[in-house]
């Protein structure tokens, strides 16, 4: 992402990569707390387009409201792949009267959602309303953004704290990154497929991701993360591309892995 941001070829796109990294620095260190404050006339203000939310209900309530106004758009990224059925029946409630009301809406997930039952009901149903799904084999951290106007990132690993961005720049950066991954994405299949034929279409995507996250040195637990499946998971996956290289050992794997980082195809 760092690299595609530093070719940006105008200085309107340099201005989001400034507003980003004083994003970056304020969730890095957190809000300001009251003993860090200081009397100085020169301090500045709080900004008033950067909103904290603290807990998942006060969150939720943020989001609700956000959704209420929606007029235009609504995009939204959930990674961590499959998500429980009463959570996706929650997600079709808040949104159901702007959808039905002509709100455009455009959802990413990560590939691991096409062998989730509960994840392809949801999508057959918002599907007859218009709702566009796609899936990636990993993106970048939760998101939602509604009407190029305020974006909803987490404020922290655990996703219990968030920020309410309103900052026009940093949305339209945020709303960039979704559309080159968008972009990126397969259409999710509407229609019932068996487990296999899913398998078909999204393992050799899956397991491209894996090996690049192993060169580039990524412990497990995080590549099972970003790849929204389990650790156990992970390792039938790293199991069959060692197969697949003839590799006996870890270091090995590893090795066979860099050598063939351009031309594998798994």
């Amino acid at each position: 992402m760092e690299r595609e941001i530093s070719e940006g070829p105008n200085g309107v796109q340099q201005l989001m990569v400034e507003h980003l990294q004083a994003l970056s620095r304020l969730v890095a260190g957190g809000p300001p707390s009251a003993s860090a404050a200081t009397t100085t006339a020169e301090e500045a203000p709080a900004d008033p387009s950067i909103e904290y939310h603290y807990g998942l209900e006060a969150i939720a309530t943020a989001i609700d409201e956000a959704l209420a106004g929606a007029r235009k758009e609504i995009l939204t990224a959930q990674p961590d792949g499959p998500r429980p059925g009463p959570v996706l029946d929650e997600a079709l409630a808040s949104v159901r009267r702007q959808i039905e009301e002509g709100v455009a809406m455009r959802t990413l997930y990560q590939h691991t959602t096409r062998f989730d039952e509960a994840t392809k009901k949801y999508v057959r149903t918002v599907s007859d309303y218009g709702v566009q799904v796609r899936t990636l084999a990993e993106f970048y951290d939760r998101i939602i953004i509604v009407d190029e106007s305020v974006a909803f990132i987490s404020a922290n690993e655990s996703r219990s704290n968030a920020i309410a961005i309103r900052e026009p720049a940093i949305v339209r950066f945020l709303r960039d990154i979704f559309e080159r991954s968008w972009d990126r994405a397969k259409p999710f299949p509407f229609v019932s497929t068996h487990a296999a034929r899913a398998a078909e279409q999204v393992i050799p995507s899956l397991r491209k991701s894996i090996g690049k996250l192993l060169i580039a040195g990524y412990p497990d637990k995080q590549i099972a993360r970003r790849l929204g499946i389990s650790e156990r998971s992970l390792q039938g996956h790293i199991a069959a591309m060692k197969h697949e290289l003839g590799a006996h050992t870890r270091i090995q794997f590893g090795y066979e892995l860099g050598r063939n980082e351009t031309t594998l195809i798994l």
